[in-house]
């Protein structure tokens, strides 16, 4: 694809798409970590998506190395691959393309029709973890505070959603840092979920792609 849509848009956004060259050699740096299912990777200014395709893809090719013999598994760990990439992206016709592109590697993976409530579910978490949104501000385009669900897979068909604020995970580096008042403590000392959700199988999730549909809280 062209590096630019329009010369307009370079000077009003700075927007520049990586090329596909570029992509690969700088995603070679973290190459074992790209591989990893459950990686998680934020491309702040994600554009259509070029770092975030490659990187979904390297994923699935984990997922079909380790899980292609089990359909069950190879379906779950898929969807999990695809929960841990996020992206932040200022101008909305981006954002609708990378979910798209992210949605067609997917489907295309394992053969989904739109349908499919795997398919649906997929299509709900690509709505939650790219954000249409500022990254500088961490606020997203309806001036709200950018919060992402941090998914895990829990075996058995059954996904765990916890929702951190971004301002909040970007203090990490301030929290370890030598001589800090809490570089002591763990991670998970530091940090506590705005929300945590119920588990919630593949076929809930779907349900939830619904416009206006919310999970249900763990305390529910």
């Amino acid at each position: 694809m062209s590096q630019i849509k329009s010369k307009q848009r370079v000077a009003d956004h700075g927007e520049v798409f990586t090329p596909a060259w570029m992509v690969e050699a700088m995603l070679d740096l973290v190459k074992d970590e790209t591989e990893r299912i459950d990686s998680r990777f934020l491309e702040p200014a994600c554009g259509s998506g070029n770092f975030l395709v490659r990187i979904l893809q390297r994923k699935l090719a984990a997922v079909e190395l380790k899980y292609g013999k089990s359909d069950f598994e190879r379906r779950h760990y898929a969807l999990l691959a695809l929960m841990c990439l996020y992206g932040i992206e200022l101008l909305a016709d981006n954002i609708a393309e990378c979910r798209a592109n992210l949605l067609k590697i997917f489907a295309e993976y394992l053969t989904l029709a739109p349908s499919d409530d795997l398919y649906r579910a997929a299509f709900y978490v690509l709505s939650q973890n790219l954000v249409h949104g500022d990254a500088l501000t961490m606020r997203t385009q309806g001036n709200l505070p950018i919060t992402f669900a941090e998914w895990g897979y829990l075996g058995k068909g059954k996904f765990q959603r916890r929702d951190f604020c971004l301002r909040d995970l970007t203090m990490s580096s301030a929290f370890s840092a030598e001589g800090s008042l809490f570089a002591h403590l763990g991670m998970h000392e530091i940090f506590t979920p705005s929300k945590t959700y119920a588990p919630m199988t593949v076929g809930e999730l779907a349900a939830l792609a619904s416009v206006g549909a919310e999970p249900k809280s763990a305390n529910a």
